[in-house]
């Protein structure tokens, strides 16, 4: 069983390990998530870093799913701060621990994140993932639409470029 919260500034910062253990376990299972091996705890923990004044000013939204082993999986709300674009988000940095995946886990950390963008106004959400990897797979079952796809445009963590879906969901 996990528990998903929403974190503040304080929670984020006192998390920032154990989200680091994630995206290290994330990247070394072969995620595209932006990094290149080796990449460890150190650096992962001084990425999550960098994403604390974002936090701070409510740009970015960190929620966590955390059990019994600690933090199990993680995704973040990325709001638009521009005039033109305050009606869209964008999701990002969905991750599930290999030790959590096939429970559900991915798909209530993505509903949270939708829920949450309505309830600030949001009604249109973008993201991007690896094409034909689990995520993508995932956000077609959710019901979002992909609007292209672009070959090469990612390298995953060996080097290797994959191709990169782009999506998009409406909110009512």
């Amino acid at each position: 069983m996990h528990t998903i919260t929403w974190l503040t500034p304080d929670d984020f910062r006192a998390d920032v390990a154990g989200l680091a253990d994630l995206l290290t376990d994330v990247v070394a299972d072969g995620s595209s998530l932006g990094f290149l091996a080796p990449f460890d705890a150190t650096e992962a923990a001084s990425w999550w870093r960098a994403r604390e004044s974002a936090v701070a000013d409510g740009s970015l939204c960190v929620w966590i799913a955390r059990g019994a082993d600690g933090v199990a999986g993680t995704v973040s709300l990325a709001l638009e701060r521009k005039p033109n674009g305050r009606h869209r988000a964008e999701v990002v940095k969905l991750m599930v621990h290999r030790d959590a995946r096939g429970h559900g886990l991915g798909r209530a950390l993505l509903a949270t994140a939708e829920q949450a963008a309505a309830r600030v106004g949001a009604t249109l959400l973008l993201l991007d993932t690896e094409t034909d990897s689990t995520a993508d797979h995932l956000y077609r079952a959710a019901g979002w639409t992909r609007y292209g796809v672009v070959p090469d445009y990612a390298a995953d963590p060996a080097g290797a470029l994959r191709d990169c879906s782009f999506y998009y969901k409406q909110l009512s």
